[in-house]
């Protein structure tokens, strides 16, 4: 069973879900493969998947792939850089570029220099960031904040996603040419629901981890707490597989885990995986949609397309709770997508300052 694990000497500060992927399905096999023909290249690579999905563990697999692979690897999450902070984080600053920067400071992409720089959630990079970022990519060479010298870089490119980036260029919400500059090779990590063939194995691997953690050398999982998990949707992929086996050690008795000492979530909870259905034929539900749309379009409703995206905004902000970050996960879309469109259709308790920033898109 091809097995993904960082350096020993990595493993204490990463997660535990971030030391090993496993390639047992035939999806991940498939994979597995696309990353070995990939990785010798200095191409930028676009990875797309679920949160969860092991998006991370992939770029450092390219990276351990590639002739950078003795050089430093510097992974970044886009969606914690502060808004007003992320051009000196990513490109660095000289001294009194602004209030506070009393030293000059470099920034990730000089920290990366001859290796890999990994973006994570780069769909929540700000326009004027991605202005940068395409700039940097075209030129190979920065500019810090408060300089005008720019510095030549060496650095591959690894950018990562939970989001549909051309629904976002279509919302106007990234931009079209850092889309395909990003895009020059994609990788696919499925949903852990679409690899039921890796949940075993993962459940293996951290029942090995955590049993020696908390001590329990004979820990163990029965068959029919194993048919429970590989029977499960998952909708937090691997992260929750990891700490359904940590929380059920806890619980279990002398750690060997029954049914009972699982403790999932009621979404998707022994809810067997959906059947594909026949590549020639549409699902119920997208036969009704289609419908649907027909008789709006045959009845000549005006302001159709805004009516039906207001719909769509509406009903999934609902679906959630009225909860942005859900909103945009069960959609497919950054949440700044998704703040733009809920204030433009007055979805929004109180007015949003992103309603009228360049995330606006027509």
């Amino acid at each position: 069973m091809p097995v993904l694990t960082l350096p020993e000497r990595e493993r204490p500060t990463r997660p535990v879900r971030a030391a090993a992927l496993v390639f047992q399905d035939p999806r991940s096999v498939e994979l597995l493969r696309r990353l070995e023909r990939l990785g010798p290249s200095d191409a930028t690579v676009l990875v797309t998947g679920e949160t969860g999905t092991g998006k991370e563990l992939v770029a450092r697999h390219l990276h351990d792939r590639s002739r950078r692979a003795g050089r430093p690897f510097v992974a970044v999450n886009c969606a914690a850089l502060s808004e007003g902070l992320v051009d000196s984080e990513l490109f660095g600053h000289e001294r009194g570029a602004f209030t506070g920067a009393l030293g000059a400071r470099e920034g990730w992409f000089a920290a990366a220099q001859g290796g890999t720089l990994f973006l994570d959630e780069i769909g929540d990079l700000p326009p004027s960031v991605q202005v940068r970022l395409l700039r940097v990519l075209q030129q190979r060479e920065i500019v810090p904040v408060g300089s005008r010298q720019p510095i030549p870089i060496d650095v591959r490119l690894i950018a990562a996603t939970h989001v549909d980036l051309a629904a976002a260029v279509a919302a106007g919400a990234f931009r079209e040419d850092l889309f395909y500059r990003l895009k020059v090779a994609t990788v696919r990590v499925a949903p852990l629901r679409e690899r039921p063939g890796d949940i075993p194995p993962l459940a293996d691997h951290f029942l090995g981890v955590y049993g020696e953690r908390l001590g329990l050398a004979a820990a163990a999982i029965s068959a029919a707490a194993l048919a429970h998990l590989s029977s499960y949707r998952w909708p937090g992929n691997v992260r929750e597989l990891e700490n359904a086996i940590h929380h059920a050690l806890l619980v279990s008795e002398q750690g060997r885990i029954e049914p009972g000492d699982l403790c999932l979530s009621d979404v998707g909870d022994s809810e067997p995986l959906p059947t594909p259905a026949p590549s020639s034929s549409a699902p119920p539900v997208w036969a009704a949609l289609e419908q649907a749309l027909h008789a709006a379009l045959q009845a000549r409703l005006p302001h159709l397309h805004l009516r039906v995206e207001e719909t769509l905004f509406a009903t999934a902000f609902r679906h959630s709770r009225e909860n942005q970050l859900e909103t945009a996960r069960v959609l497919g879309i950054s949440r700044n997508v998704v703040r733009t469109r809920l204030a433009r259709h007055g979805l929004l308790a109180t007015p949003d300052r992103t309603s009228s920033t360049p995330d606006d898109g027509p």
